[in-house]
């Protein structure tokens, strides 16, 4: 079982920057593939960027491409999110997965069970 607890959320200005890192408990961390989702209000879900479980090889949404940088440490049982260049259109509440299907080509599908409460990130224009 994963216990996943997101932090590093705030308001920053346009062109600012945030990391957000999700940390997990449970030994199986280091063994399972990570995403970052995140829920703007109004809208619905949608998939930010994923790691595989070894940190070797990582997919990014398009919107997020060139800005934001996930990865991970296996021996803090942490995945991070680097977010740089924010524009207004991130804000939302930032979600981590973790234990999905992960491929390199396709991204990753979430696991139905082991997410974290949410961050929220606010991006002033």
């Amino acid at each position: 079982q994963v216990q996943l607890v997101e932090s590093g959320g705030g308001l920053v200005q346009a062109g600012g920057s945030l990391r957000l890192s999700c940390d997990a408990s449970g030994r199986t961390f280091s063994s399972i593939a990570m995403g970052w989702f995140r829920r703007a209000p109004g809208k619905e879900r949608e998939f930010v960027a994923a790691i595989s479980w070894s940190g070797s090889s990582t997919y990014y949404a398009d919107p997020v491409k060139g800005r934001f940088t996930i990865s991970r440490d296996n021996a803090k049982n942490t995945v991070y999110l680097q977010m740089n260049s924010l524009k207004p259109e991130d804000t939302a509440v930032y979600y981590c997965n973790g234990g999905g299907l992960y491929s390199g080509t396709y991204g990753y599908k979430p696991s139905g069970v082991y997410w974290g409460q949410g961050t929220q990130v606010t991006v002033s224009s």
